[in-house]
């Protein structure tokens, strides 16, 4: 019996590192492997990158495979600042997505340009999230530290890198930075920020190798690496997603995405134009509150995180971290509309709303990059992350979108898109053509629900009026 070809998928997110061991040709998961992260949250939200190093090898280890992989990549949390000294060792922990830090930076760019010229110039208006923000903050904040800086790098950049000695990144990846265009790095934000392009890496074609692993890694030497991405674009290549096509993702942060041929544009900030990992686009709109702000409101209730009830006229915005969407990086969770009837399990189920309204809200204009005619409302929406197993997460998106969902069996979709694109080194197939063959969108549909439309007009009208109180993340 002939040996499979094997690969190796990681996700370095921001918990933990998974990888996968992947039969090249069938998709099966031959091994697996995962190991924590730690986050600092003292002053903000930041990681030592020698530790996700450490949890690469000890992931990878673990899948059982690790001598005998034919190709490995990377999916990486998306807009973490990684800043390296000439020695090529971290000058501080990095500044993570969910670092909100930066925001008056942030806000600071946009006045600067104005949002209809990031929208048009870079495809997305900058947020706090964005790791151009992040570098003008560290500029502003700690100038010796920038100054000692030698290379900057995202999360999968720093991994990959040390994984071949290459500085490299994707397409993908690299659209969330604030500073990449695909006719290259854009001059005038990188002058405005103070950033030298010469510490930047450089962007390596889709479906290609970044480099070999060299000896001391966790690999055999001279193991083809692939260009990895981001967390989101690797998701996508994992669902061998096509256009058209919705997904929600319900992790510690919430996404709604599709894949476009055209770029998007959205100077209202809303959506973010990042592209894909391949030759197209991934408009996706994200909230920083999701599982973990629902979790936390059952736990102050003292609820099992399913015990919602229906009904009351309670809104709970649970912006426990700030928000990225809507824009309000300085927010705090808000209850509203409380009523002597009110019960706790209306008041979690609140929360699930709250939580999922910015995402749905958002579906159409993710959606519309491609034209009007894109949008299908009778198109299921494929619902992933870690919640997307709740019966109580998928009543809510069913209940708040009128959208059928879909539910695909396959698990750890940035690992398996990671995976796709090692094994898309050897075929040389698209990445998500692999994925396709592999089946991994597969999976159960939930039929739609009347969509309560009563109740996406209560948080919506909630949201406006306390606007002003949440703050607009300028001061």
């Amino acid at each position: 019996m002939a040996h499979p070809q094997v690969v190796i998928g990681v996700d370095s997110s921001t918990q933990s590192t998974k990888a996968l061991a992947v039969d090249a040709d069938t998709g099966r998961i031959l091994g697996e492997g995962r190991a924590p992260h730690r986050v600092d949250s003292r002053h903000g939200q930041e990681s030592d990158p020698n530790q996700w190093w450490d949890a690469l090898t000890t992931a990878v280890a673990a899948t059982g495979w690790a001598d005998r992989a034919q190709a490995l990549a990377i999916g990486g949390q998306q807009h973490g600042l990684v800043t390296l000294d000439a020695d090529g060792a971290p000058v501080r922990p990095a500044l993570l997505w969910n670092d909100v830090r930066s925001a008056p930076q942030a806000a600071d760019l946009v006045r600067k340009f104005g949002a209809d010229w990031w929208a048009a110039e870079l495809g997305s208006v900058p947020g706090a999230s964005f790791t151009a923000a992040k570098w003008a903050w560290l500029r502003a904040t700690e100038p010796e530290n920038a100054d000692r800086t030698a290379a900057v790098r995202l999360p999968h950049d720093y991994l990959t890198g040390r994984l071949t000695g290459t500085a490299t990144t994707d397409r993908g990846d690299a659209s969330g930075t604030g500073w990449w265009t695909p006719e290259g790095y854009h001059a005038t934000v990188l002058d405005h920020i103070g950033l030298d392009p010469a510490l930047l890496p450089a962007v390596a074609p889709a479906g290609t190798a970044a480099g070999h692993a060299l000896p001391g890694g966790p690999l055999r030497p001279g193991t083809p690496i692939a260009t990895g991405t981001g967390d989101n674009m690797a998701a996508a290549l994992g669902l061998g997603l096509a256009p058209g096509t919705p997904v929600l993702s319900l992790g510690t942060s919430g996404t709604v995405y599709t894949v476009t041929r055209n770029r998007p544009a959205d100077p209202t900030g809303t959506v973010a134009g990042f592209a894909d990992a391949l030759d197209g686009w991934l408009p996706l709109a994200c909230t920083l509150n999701c599982t973990l702000a629902v979790d936390r409101i059952a736990t102050l209730l003292g609820r099992d995180r399913q015990d919602v009830e229906p009904g009351g006229s309670a809104v709970l915005l649970p912006y426990l971290d700030g928000e990225r969407t809507p824009a309000l990086p300085h927010a705090s969770g808000l209850l509203h509309g409380l009523r002597h009837d009110t019960t706790p399990g209306q008041l979690l189920q609140a929360a699930y709303d709250g939580a999922a309204y910015s995402l749905l809200a958002a579906l159409d204009d993710v959606l519309s990059a491609d034209g009007p005619g894109a949008v299908d409302p009778a198109q299921p929406i494929l619902l992933i992350g870690g919640g997307a197993q709740g019966r109580a997460w998928q009543d809510t998106v069913r209940r708040l979108s009128g959208r059928p969902v879909q539910l695909p069996a396959a698990r750890e979709l940035v690992a398996l898109g990671a995976a796709a694109q090692a094994a898309a080194l050897l075929t040389g197939e698209r990445a998500d053509a692999v994925a396709r063959r592999w089946g991994t969108a597969d999976g159960p549909v939930l039929p739609a629900l009347t969509r309560d439309d009563a109740a996406l007009e209560r948080i919506a009208t909630t949201i406006s009026q306390t606007a002003a109180l949440q703050g607009d993340g300028t001061h």
